[in-house]
């Protein structure tokens, strides 16, 4: 009987034993999703932090990192792109890296280079001639003979390129892909649709977006319009698919913020669009001031207007692709060029820089002792790059 009792107690214990084992594991599970969830929580607090921090950070001072020399030549100019600098002139174009490092040339003739980028492609094309140049990180990717001069040109990222031509009585507007090739030609009157005062490509290289102006029972008018060459604009006039008019304004500038958002400036505010295959008129922000300034990424829109009766000389608004003011500031800085570099705004005069975030908490602003200013962007954390009139130095604020 004692032996049977024992038999009885040694089984209960191994069913107890097998029935336990899953919920230990549970159990072991749980501690460790829990550790897991708590590092990771960690881990964004502390990133947080770091975020604030470096978001709220001001600076006082600089320390030059590194110089390279520059070619004295007024004529030659130099652009960031894609972490890089391409370097242009009448005689050619190259790119390098911030320590100097050619990576490529390309010769040419040019009488007035003139560029345009788009990420890491860009076009030069020469302004009042007829030729064109398309490059991207590896070099030349094609090159274009146009039958008109250029007024302007405008690349996607694939390297297709529209061009405003000059046509005498008429202008055109041509598309041309990568190789140079011819993709579409459209002739505009000055009466139909008007003018054409800018233009600008969708990233994927099927929209066209056109900004003109014309007369309009003696009044002046803008007419934003988008020329699909996709499948959508395939039964459309011209391959237009959408279009605005604006009443006694002109609207002398157009640009694509990210792949379906794209910005028309006004003399009296600015219109966001949205949309890959047909744009619409998403916001309308009215500006009752002169405006002095644009600038924007795919993320900001900015307008400065010179102030009247003011201590400071100078008002800054910064908008959200969506037209909600991020926020509104008066400044005094004489500057000749104003930009967002790297997600902040940069201003410079030929002395003196000036960065400021999109919360519009200026980070630095103060002279450099190195030489002129011909130029001035970010290309890292706390890090920029200024052209100079014999050198281009790599600062880091501190």
């Amino acid at each position: 009987m004692a032996s049977l009792l024992k038999r009885w107690i040694r089984k209960a214990r191994r069913r107890r034993g097998k029935k336990s084992r899953p919920e230990n594991i549970r159990r072991r599970r749980r501690r460790k999703t829990t550790r897991l969830l708590a590092f990771l929580a960690l881990l964004a607090i502390v990133g947080a932090g770091v975020y604030i921090y470096q978001n709220n950070k001001t600076y006082d001072s600089y320390k030059v990192l590194a110089t390279s020399a520059r070619e004295k030549d007024v004529s030659t100019k130099y652009i960031e792109t894609g972490g890089n600098i391409f370097k242009y002139s009448q005689e050619g174009a190259s790119l390098q890296d911030y320590k100097g490092e050619v990576f490529w040339t390309y010769p040419y003739e040019m009488q007035s280079p003139i560029v345009d980028i788009c990420g890491s492609t860009i076009v030069v094309a020469d302004q009042g001639g007829t030729s064109m140049a398309i490059f991207n990180k590896e070099g030349k990717m094609g090159t274009a003979q146009t039958e008109k001069n250029i007024v302007k040109v405008c690349v996607a990222k694939q390297g297709v390129v529209a061009a405003i031509l000059d046509g005498g009585d008429d202008t055109w507007i041509n598309f041309y892909d990568s190789d140079g090739g011819v993709i579409a030609e459209n002739q505009t009157r000055v009466d139909d649709p008007g003018y054409p005062l800018d233009i600008a490509v969708s990233e994927d290289g099927l929209l066209i977006m056109v900004a003109y102006q014309f007369i309009d029972g003696g009044e002046t008018t803008s007419y934003v319009a988008y020329y699909n060459f996709g499948a959508a604009g395939q039964n459309q006039i011209d391959n237009i698919v959408s279009g605005y008019q604006y009443k006694g304004v002109v609207a002398p500038q157009v640009a694509y913020l990210d792949a379906s958002t794209s910005v028309a400036f006004r003399d009296d505010g600015f219109s966001v669009y949205e949309g890959k295959q047909i744009p619409k008129e998403i916001v309308n922000v009215m500006i009752d001031k002169e405006i002095s300034s644009t600038f924007y990424d795919e993320d900001n829109i900015g307008i400065v207007y010179e102030n009247s009766g003011k201590n400071k000389s100078y008002t800054m608004q910064v908008y959200n692709k969506k037209g909600k003011e991020k926020f509104k500031m008066d400044f005094e800085i004489p500057y000749t060029s104003i930009r967002m570099s790297e997600g902040v705004i940069v201003m410079n005069n030929d002395s003196q820089v000036c960065v400021i975030g999109t919360d519009g908490k200026q980070k630095f602003n103060g002279n450099i002792a190195e030489g002129e200013i011909h130029d001035f962007f970010k290309v890292g954390r706390n890090k920029y790059v200024i052209i100079l009139d014999a050198a281009i130095g790599i600062i880091k604020l501190k």
